[in-house]
Formats: C-alpha cells, structure tokens, sequence
C-alpha cells in the first residue's frame, strides 16, 4: 500500500483586510473543512502616511466586518485565522485597532479563544546598535541608515518573516494579530508548521496572499490552496472564477523584479523549473519550485515627517492657456514665491507641487507622449510647509494666483480656472516620506517580533 502524502488546505479571502469579500464565499469555503483561513492585511503601496500618521488604511467599518465573518468562521470551525500586516502598515496603533475590534467581535458574539498579537514596532536604541555593528544595509538606491535617520522616524516597523506566527500556533493561538510582515508569511508559517517543505510553502504563500488576483477574471473573492511536499494547486471558490496557468503565473511576478527568482527573510525561492499545469478550467497545479536557504535579514521601513501639506484642485479648458501651460505654471511659481517673501515666509519652509492631470500628472518627466494637445487640464497644487499656517498661507496665494494672473493671449478677464470645492483649500495634515528602506541582518528570526497572548 503507498504512503499517503501529506497535504494542508489554506484559504484567504481578500488582497487586504478591509477590502471586503462575499460572505457567500467564505461560507463554502468553510464547508471544504479547510485547515486554515487567513488574509493579509497591509502594504507599503499607499505611500509613507499610514506609517507615520498611526491610521489604518481601511475603515474600521470594513475591518470589523471582514473580521466578523473570519473570526466567526475560524471559532465555529476550530482552525486557526491569521492575519498579516494589522491595519495598513503594521504598526503598534494598527495593530492595537485590530486586537479591539477582534476583542469587541468576541464580545457581541460570545466567543472564546486564544489570541496572539505579534508586535512589529522597532526600538530605536536596538536599530541604532545594529547600524554600529555595520548589520544594516540600504536597497536600491536608499541611502546608508545613520543613527539622525532612525532618530527623526516617527515610527520603524520590522518586516517579519513566518518564524513568529509559527512560534504563536506552537503555543496553540488560534487567531494571530500580527505587525509588519511578508505577505505570504501567516500561509508559509501554517503549511511549515504542519511539516510541509518551505519550497511548497512559499509558492502556496505567494499565490494567497492576494487571494483571487491569482484568478480570473480578477476581484476581491475567496482563493483555496492545497499545498502538497512538492505541488501547489489553486482553486477559487466563486465559481464564476478560475485559476489558469497565466493567472498564477502573473501573481507570481506579481511585486517582484524576476519573473522566477524571490527573496525572502531566509532565503530564495527559486521557481526556474516550475511547471503551472490545468488541473481542472479552474483549477491549476504548480511543480518544481526549490527554497534555496540563505543569510536571515528582516526588511526595515521607516517613515518621517516632512510636514504639513494642504491642496487644492482646479481645472481649465482654455485652448490659449493650456498652448503655453508650461510657461504659465513657471509663471505662477515665481509670482507665488514673490508674494510669499512679502508675508515673509522664507523659501526654504515651504515647496510647491503642481499636477497637470492630462498632461503629465500621471508620469511626470516620465511621461513619453508629448506633442498631444489636450481640450481641457485638471491642475492639482500643494503646497508643503514647515507648518501647517505656512501650508495654508502658500496654497491660498497658489489658488489665487492660479486663478487670476494673465497670459498672452487672455481674453478672459475673469477667472482662469473652475474649482469644484468650496472650500477649494483642503488642509492635509503633517505628510511623511519613507526614511528606511533597509535591511538589517539578524540570527534570530523571533528576536525583532515579541508575541504577547490573552484568553479572550
């Protein structure tokens, strides 16, 4: 008689926490008895502000209902639910609003369980000693992390690997908060704790961490893998969805520089020789992935603030202004920083961004159509000031600007512009930009990432 293989069944349900999923869905995925369901719940691709600011990137509106239906599901079924990058960013606030609304879920409902919450915040005299020791290097073309950088972040958060939500499952937790973390991380860390090999797990963890963006046609739904000691195969439940070779093929060159070639925490994933093969229309099957171990890093980002911003949005379709918008905007900036140093605010405390949304608001000096001559151009100004007043002050001199000076040409003695607001000055608040794209080498992958258990 041959042995049987071992094999676990995973489930995530959505790209992010928050983005929502139907409830349709998870229910019959349920009814597949999978051994875990989870979703990752942040990204960096929102920009630096999330980081900085502490505030979640979806409502917790939408949190708490995802979180309704995956809390509920995970405890009726007695499997463990995971969730990645708490909040958006992962920090200390995103991750505390996450364990509140789990908290008040089980509240409303009377459930009982053990929760893991996995801290991702860093400490800045730790990090500080890691750059002296010569443990962290920059990526791409950051610059080299000095102790002044990690001084003026207004937080640090460390992307983890698997090692603590499986750290958190051996101590029998059964919904997992976690910080920052690797998208595929809450999959890899289920699918090695069963036993299986970090090759397979990885490439399960890659395929679910969007869930059904591995599928087509693409949407928010609900994604089942089944990973196997030298397989991986993806099935959506929707059965208006399937998996095809080239749906996980695009997911996985999905945020990555090689098509077959990833790195992680510990290693390289490496899926030169893999196969993508139809199981089913809907159904696909990978094989051949190889987990090649390496040095352990963790992946560090940082946000700082720049500070404070405020916009404003206008538009025109006037055929003489938008024929010399180039010289205009020059224009608009030398008569703005003028007025300017006559309220005495010095040049050096604030910058003006202008946006020209059909023409180049989009690529900027990157963009290659040039000669193109739209009818009308949506103009989106801000204006970043070392404070908030001085945010204020030169938006209201950029709008009014805008708004009346004279070009050759102008018929129009009026306004220049249209404005859809009123008010047409937005304040924006204290704006960020990321500060540490960094990597810091570590021994052990647990070290960065304390984990903390209640009884709820």
């Amino acid at each position: 008689m041959s042995e049987t293989r071992k094999t676990v069944t995973m489930v995530s349900v959505s790209g992010i926490l928050g983005y929502g999923f139907p409830a349709a869905s998870l229910e019959a995925a349920l009814k597949l008895k999978p051994d875990m369901i989870g979703v990752d719940g942040g990204s960096s691709d929102p920009g630096p502000h999330y980081l900085g600011s502490g505030k979640c990137l979806n409502s917790r509106m939408a949190m708490k209902r995802d979180l309704e239906l995956l809390v509920r599901g995970a405890v009726a079924n007695g499997i463990p639910m995971m969730i990645g990058t708490c909040g958006g960013a992962g920090a200390e606030p995103h991750l505390q609003e996450c364990a509140d609304i789990v908290r008040e879920i089980a509240r409303e409902h009377d459930l009982h369980f053990k929760m893991a919450l996995i801290h991702s915040e860093q400490d800045k005299s730790f990090l500080k000693d890691q750059v002296r020791a010569g443990k962290v290097r920059a990526l791409g073309t950051a610059a080299p992390a000095t102790e002044e950088v990690i001084d003026r972040a207004a937080r640090i958060v460390g992307m983890m690997g698997p090692e603590p939500h499986r750290a958190a499952l051996e101590q029998g937790a059964q919904i997992i908060l976690a910080g920052r973390g690797t998208d595929p991380s809450p999959w890899v860390a289920f699918a090695t704790h069963r036993g299986l090999p970090e090759a397979s797990a990885w490439y399960a963890g890659k395929i679910l961490e969007c869930a059904c963006n591995a599928a087509l046609p693409k949407k928010h739904d609900v994604l089942a893998v089944t990973v196997g000691e030298d397989f991986v195969e993806a099935e959506p439940i929707n059965p208006e969805l399937r998996c095809t070779p080239l749906s996980i093929a695009v997911q996985a060159l999905h945020e990555n520089a090689s098509p077959v070639i990833r790195y992680e925490p510990g290693g390289v994933l490496d899926s030169t020789q893999c196969k993508i093969e139809p199981v089913t229309e809907r159904r696909a099957r990978i094989t051949g992935m190889v987990w090649n171990p390496g040095k352990y890093s963790i992946k560090l980002e940082g946000a700082e603030q720049v500070g404070y911003s405020a916009i404003t949005f206008a538009g025109t379709r006037d055929p003489g202004l938008i024929g010399q918008i180039g010289s205009f905007m020059q224009t608009i900036r030398e008569s703005v920083a003028t007025k300017a140093l006559a309220l005495g605010i010095d040049p050096q405390r604030y910058q003006i961004v202008l946006r020209l949304y059909g023409i180049d608001g989009v690529m900027g000096d990157w963009e290659p159509v040039k000669d193109a001559t739209p009818h009308e151009v949506g103009i989106l100004a801000e204006a970043i000031g070392d404070t908030q007043e001085i945010a204020n002050a030169v938006l209201a001199l950029t709008r009014v600007t805008l708004l009346h000076t004279d070009f050759p040409g102008r018929m129009c003695k009026e306004g220049n512009m249209a404005f859809p607001f009123s008010p047409s000055d937005i304040e924006r608040g204290p704006v960020y930009k990321f500060s540490l794209q960094h990597v810091v080498e570590i021994d052990d992958p647990l070290r960065m990432f304390p984990i903390e258990y209640e009884m709820v």
